[in-house]
């Protein structure tokens, strides 16, 4: 923060009075530009100096009074800030260059889903492909909605279309959100239908994390549609044979799509993408709340790796791999054929511990980013040093190929060479012609020294200019040696010859030795950094300028030369796009056998059985999240899920014993078992579900105006009207944000609505104990619990009482609890001692209160009620009136009382009077 650079600006007055006029936009931060820093004025200044610097005592007044609010930063700070922006906060970015005289044009603009113009800026830090999504809306009828969807993946440059029929709560509309992965969705601002419905689709985008921006209805429009999309398509005629233009509503979602990410306008888009229809159908169905319970991708707040299904499973050695996890995880497969095949890939890695290693350590870990690669390539904004990285996994392919080949198991051997062998064979000589161009243009020598060069031998200038720089070398080599003996230091570990970024060609020596060069005017400092000191000497000094020219000439003199090899090496970037899809599954497949192979238990292969049959029995199952936390000896449990007899399971139990872990479980473990991993089981056979639905821990969003209790309603509605017979549904708590009579009576209704009009498997958490008298009605419900173990005492002795001790044992067994632990956790997280004597005070007397409801409380009829309470008034005023006359002592009035009462028979028979006699 120190070295922010200073804000100078060449005519302060004319520039704020420009800045003024611009358009203020929402979400939008606009930097500038100014060389070699960058700046941002009014509230974008204020914005960086609370989100960056945490201080605004970095901002700085521009112009005259009022100023105009202003703050700079470094390269490095800038983008930083463009990463938090865009991945972070949900913004979007302009950048603004000067084009002279200070006179600012709009040079790169960038949104979540839209980062062209800045990869350059952003480098590897894109994790996961950016999706940009279009959404345009018809209502059918009360509750039917019509759907059309575009979305573009500009890194592989693929146009995805799809429409369908939702309901008023838009759940399908949410799925294609989680599996997709969009990071932008582009919504009508204005358009016939009610604002409640466009307000519904900017709520759900925001719950699965997109930004959400606003196009007027003009954009989705048709008109030029049937024009444009032909030019984009690699293949013309597919956008008129295809039935994809006959989708209305997604070709008005593709023309707003098209032009908010400027395709048409950039030519190194024609004739690249590729256009295709999404069925929503084919992958299970996830919504944000799913994503939430089943911990799927990493939260803000998670610190350890594992705790995110995807940081457990993220053992991939390349980004393409690392992306294509993400995706997969969205995307759980319904065909058993499928996820059988998937599964005999891992299996194959699982039982082969050296091909596993060698694919990791060998091979995938020196791939790079294939995607971006292709992309420098496809925009023309490669050099000769993407050439070269191409190159260099071009060699390295029949290596891998030959690992694969060495496989001698028959079972896998096949499943291998479909799926990965013959393509990288395939493609390993498509890149044939391309690897013999590199080696006979390109100097590989030099790369040693990070230098890619054409090859001197290749034209006369080069040769000559290529001559005299290694003889500088060599002068350079000798001036080290003697500045070594000059200053009597070790040429291996203190004096060192470097090619400075700043200072080009100089010595080094480190800190400890930098005082050798005090007071010696032969040597001239450069600069002192961490690593040591920075110097050089006039011969030094002359060398390198006449090196710095030298390379200069070299470069410009090869530019031509390497433009050619650049536009050859363009031409197989359909070959690298399919290489990188072959090898990121590879990468994803092998990530799969070693997770399983190293987790505290090894995970096993599930049994699947094809869609709508099946049931989902798991033995000695585990959490693989929990399981892998430190301190942590985790429980195994069984699982049942079985039509007919435990399709409908109710857990209860204390607090903290382990109902959200169990219930959860189940769902991440079906989870892996549809993206074809291993699962961590003893044994495992699972029937494969059509969406897993969540309805977990509600958290208060009353920023937004939803309360707990509503989240709630919300989420527990979606669930109602997307189940299916084939859903898994798990509920953790419900009703808990209203009344206990209100919660337990939606609890009740809507558990036996579950039970009697969905049949989905359903896993149900609860402290109603009252629900579980469902198994009286339904056969297919099933109670359960979890174990906690109680410290034997007297518990008629208050003091032994408060000793008794419970022991939990996240142990799930058949049957119900029959009580209550809360005070036991309040103990644990060791709440005064004087608050936990008076609840266990209170719920004593509350539980002697409620003996009324113990077996032999017979509640009683209204004429009981009526008749026994003219028997006692009439004992009442009959024992008044002897008490007075006789003038009875207290005892003396107890002992009248209780002989007018044992005199009245009918009386003691009244059911009311009963009732009174039990309290």
């Amino acid at each position: 923060m120190s070295a922010r650079p200073e804000l100078k600006v060449d005519d302060e007055s004319s520039f704020c009075r420009f800045f003024r006029k611009l358009p203020q936009i929402d979400d939008t931060i606009r930097i500038f530009d100014r060389g070699d820093w960058y700046s941002a004025h009014g509230e974008d200044a204020k914005y960086i100096a609370h989100n960056v610097y945490k201080t605004t005592a970095v901002l700085r007044s521009l112009g005259g009074k009022p100023g105009l609010e202003s703050v700079t930063m470094t390269t490095m700070v800038y983008r930083n800030f463009l990463r938090d922006a865009l991945f972070k906060l949900s913004k979007r970015v302009e950048i603004w260059q000067t084009s002279g005289r200070s006179v600012f044009k709009l040079a790169k603009q960038a949104s979540p889903g839209n980062l062209q113009d800045i990869e350059e800026e952003l480098g590897g830090q894109i994790e996961n492909a950016p999706i940009m999504l279009a959404v345009k809306i018809t209502a059918k009828a009360a509750e039917a909605r019509q759907v059309g969807v575009c979305f573009a993946d500009a890194s592989v440059r693929e146009l995805g279309v799809t429409e369908f029929l939702d309901n008023d709560l838009y759940s399908n509309f949410e799925s294609l959100l989680i599996q997709l992965g969009v990071k932008e969705c582009l919504i009508q601002t204005d358009t016939n239908h009610k604002d409640v419905e466009l307000k519904k689709l900017r709520t759900i985008a925001d719950n699965c994390g997109c930004a959400v921006s606003e196009r007027a209805s003009v954009d989705f429009g048709t008109k030029d549609i049937e024009q444009d999309l032909p030019r984009l398509l690699k293949d013309e005629k597919a956008a008129g044979t295809l039935p994809l233009t006959d989708l209305k509503l997604a070709m008005g979602a593709a023309a707003a799509l098209i032009k908010y990410l400027g395709l048409m306008s950039d030519p190194s888009n024609f004739a690249q993408y590729q256009l295709y229809q999404h069925d929503l159908s084919q992958y299970m169905k996830l919504d944000a709340a799913a994503l939430k319970a089943l911990n799927l991708m990493p939260g803000p707040r998670d610190g350890a790796k594992t705790m995110s299904l995807y940081g457990l499973l993220n053992h991939c050695k390349t980004p393409t791999g690392s992306r294509l996890l993400a995706q997969w995880l969205k995307q759980p497969l319904m065909n058993v054929e499928d996820i059988e095949r998937r599964q005999q890939l891992v299996e194959a890695f699982v039982n082969d511990t050296e091909l596993r290693q060698t694919m990791q350590e060998e091979h995938l870990r020196a791939i790079p980013d294939l995607y971006r690669l292709a992309k420098k390539f496809q925009r023309k904004v490669a050099n000769l040093e993407d050439v070269v990285r191409a190159y260099q996994v071009v060699i390295r392919l029949p290596a891998l190929v030959d690992t694969l080949e060495s496989v001698m198991d028959e079972q896998y051997k096949d499943p291998l060479d479909a799926e990965y062998t013959s393509k990288l064979h395939e493609y390993s000589e498509s890149f044939a012609r391309l690897q013999e161009m590199v080696e006979t243009t390109v100097d590989l020598d030099a790369l040693d020294n990070h230098e890619f060069l054409i090859k001197p031998e290749f034209d006369d200038s080069l040769r000559t200019i290529r001559k005299r720089i290694d003889e500088l070398k060599y002068e350079m080599e000798s001036e080290h040696h003697k500045t070594a003996r000059d200053l009597k230091q070790d040429m291996d570990k203190k004096l060192f010859l470097e090619n400075h970024r700043v200072h080009g060609w100089c010595f080094r020596l480190t800190r400890n030795e930098a005082g050798c060069i005090r007071g010696k005017k032969v040597y001239q400092e450069c600069s002192t950094q961490k690593n040591g000191t920075y110097f050089t000497t006039a011969s030094l000094q002359a060398k390198r300028r006449e090196f710095d020219q030298l390379s200069e000439n070299y470069n410009r003199t090869q530019a031509g030369l390497v433009g050619e090899v650049v536009a050859v090496a363009s031409s197989y970037i359909p070959v690298v796009e399919k290489l990188a899809a072959v090898l990121a599954n590879l990468d994803v497949i092998v990530a799969f056998a070693h997770v399983s192979v190293h987790a505290p238990t090894s995970y096993t292969r599930p049994k699947m059985h094809p869609r709508g049959t099946g049931n989902t029995v798991l033995t000695e199952a585990r959490h693989p999240c929990m399981e892998m936390q430190d301190d942590i000896s985790f429980i195994t449990n069984d699982v049942s899920l079985v039509r007919d007899t435990s399709e409908f399971v109710i857990i209860t139990g204390p607090n903290m014993g382990g109902k959200s872990t169990y219930i959860r479980q189940i769902g991440v473990i079906a989870l892996m078992a549809q993206i074809g991993c291993f699962v961590p089981a003893a044994e495992a056979e699972l029937a494969i579900f059509d969406s897993i639905l969540a309805r977990v821990g509600a958290s208060d969003n009353q920023l937004k105006g939803v309360s707990t209790f509503m989240a709630e309603m919300l989420e527990t509605a979606n669930i109602l009207k997307s189940a299916t017979k084939e859903s898994l549904i798990i509920i953790d708590e419900l009703g808990r944000g209203t009344s206990t009579y209100d919660g337990f009576g939606l609890a009740w209704a809507i558990s036996e609505y579950i039970v009697k009009e969905i049949g989905a498997f359903a896993l149900f958490a609860t402290h109603f104990h009252e629900l579980t008298a469902l198994v009286d009605t339904y056969p297919q419900v099933q109670n359960l619990h979890v174990v906690a173990h109680i410290s034997d005492g007297d518990a008629s002795s208050d003091a032994v009482r408060q000793k008794r001790e419970v022991t939990l044992l996240y142990k799930v067994a058949p049957g119900i609890c029959d009580q209550s632990f809360g005070i036991h956790v309040a103990e644990l997280v060791r709440f005064p001692r004087k608050v936990i004597n008076m609840a266990k005070r209170k719920a004593d007397e509350l539980e002697d209160f409620s003996s009324k409801h113990e077996d032999g409380f017979q509640q009683a009829s209204k004429e009981d009620v009526e008749k026994g309470s003219r028997l006692l008034k009439e004992i009442l005023v009959k024992w008044k009136a002897e008490v007075e006359s006789q003038g009875l002592t207290k005892k003396q009035q107890v002992e009248k009382m209780k002989q007018l009462v044992k005199a009245n028979q009918a009386l003691l028979d009244n059911d009311f009077f009963k009732s009174i006699q039990a309290l």
